[in-house]
């Protein structure tokens, strides 16, 4: 009667309200046990007892708000995503990252950031730099992203950034970030004589951009995953030292200090490839801009970027052959920007030559582009109404982000302000 009652109240619970599951406590002599983990909680640790002396003294509790499961509505999970304003915003952010968004943002709760301050890792024109910053909130919103849904503001507007940094940087042993690939890269790239500590700690920054809002998914290239991977160790890691009863003697409510993320990686379009090499990422670091396609380009500057694009020698077109990635690459562009699938793309241009296929890829890029160049302009005439969009995102960004800084300071021991 106890397991089958047991049973129950977790079906029930995972079906309709998952933190019930919290609230439910059973008592028995078998002293082994399991840990649950609901969807949308932390672990609920949930002694599962086992023998023939079990006994289940099971309570459920809710907060009011969900005492009638059949009105409240579900809680939406939260994202967080953002961009570099450092060079030209390029296909490869939009098709790679902001196009995604706007999918997003009728599903979950989302926030959207411009990241200035990882913008200034490596060496940066100070006298550039706010403004590509609104340059890169405006294609935001041109791109589609719609401030009733989502917040956009500036990483460097909400100060918990930094601060949650800091105290995050005190628990990240130095091996984790010696092991980030990225900065390996990055730094034989620059030289020794141009990288700072903040190239070093910027998988941190990420963590505390991440951790901040309590993001349950974050969307992420292949080439961040490991930066990810090390967001949800860190979160594990401060959780076990400074979570849990430790935090709770300290007068806080308990519990875990973050949620642990989880990577939300596209099908396709998560690494758009440079149109002068299909093994390399499309990038704004990239020396020639013939690299690249980016979202402000006049039409006559597109036509030409493919024109003149990387192809090879083979006969027709096709998808997923190791000998000719600038061919995967275009095509897998053409799909995006179409909004085609795989299989229709394929049927189309198998038989074609180069010159017709750089001729349509070349189109279709000019009329998906041109309305979020013509919306962009419309919004960089008015400053004032950008400025007001960035002011209230970070207010809103802000009432999260002080909640989670001021846990942390607490279960870490600080006097409190």
């Amino acid at each position: 009667m106890g397991r089958a009652l047991l049973s129950h109240l977790l079906l029930l619970s995972n079906q309709k309200s998952p933190r019930l599951c919290s609230s439910i406590v059973c008592h028995g002599r078998n002293q082994s046990s399991h840990f649950i983990r609901t969807e949308g909680a932390t672990p609920s640790r949930l002694p599962l007892r086992t023998g023939a002396n079990f006994r289940c003294n099971c309570t459920v509790s809710a907060p009011e708000a969900e005492a009638s499961l059949s009105s409240s509505s579900p809680v939406k999970k939260r994202v967080v995503s953002g961009v570099q304003p450092t060079g030209s915003v390029h296909l490869g952010n939009y098709l790679g990252a902001i196009k995604n968004w706007i999918s997003l943002q009728d599903t979950y709760e989302t926030l959207f950031f411009i990241v200035d301050l990882h913008a200034i890792t490596l060496p940066y024109d100070a006298s550039e730099l706010s403004k590509a910053t609104k340059k890169t909130a405006a294609i935001y919103l041109a791109c589609g992203v719609d401030t009733s849904k989502a917040s956009v503001f500036v990483q460097s507007h909400v100060r918990a950034h930094v601060e949650l940094m800091w105290l995050l940087s005190s628990a990240t042993p130095i091996g984790w970030l010696n092991r980030m690939i990225q900065f390996k890269e990055k730094s034989r790239k620059a030289g020794d004589e141009n990288v700072g500590v903040a190239l070093l700690t910027y998988p941190v920054l990420m963590a505390s951009d991440i951790l901040l809002y309590q993001s349950d998914f974050v969307p992420v290239g292949e080439d961040q995953k490991q930066h990810l991977e090390l967001t949800r160790e860190l979160a594990e890691r401060v959780n076990f030292l400074y979570g849990g009863r430790k935090w709770k003697k300290k007068g806080g409510k308990g519990g875990a200090l973050f949620k642990v993320p989880e990577a939300l990686i596209p099908p396709t379009g998560a690494r758009v490839m440079s149109l002068t090499d299909g093994l390399s990422k499309m990038s704004k670091s990239a020396p020639s801009d013939q690299s690249r396609i980016n979202l402000l380009d006049p039409k006559e500057v597109i036509a030409n970027k493919i024109k003149r694009c990387k192809t090879d020698s083979f006969p027709g077109l096709e998808f997923d052959n190791p000998e000719r990635p600038e061919c995967n690459n275009l095509l897998s562009i053409y799909q995006l920007i179409t909004g085609r699938t795989k299989e229709e793309v394929a049927l189309e241009c198998q038989d074609m030559n180069w010159g017709t296929f750089k001729a349509n890829l070349t189109d279709a890029l000019i009329d998906h582009l041109h309305p979020i160049q013509v919306r962009y302009e419309e919004i960089t005439s008015d400053p004032a109404y950008l400025d007001q969009i960035l002011s209230e995102g970070a207010r809103k960004a802000a009432d999260i982000a002080e909640t989670t800084v001021n846990n942390v300071y607490q279960a870490m021991g600080f006097f409190q302000r």
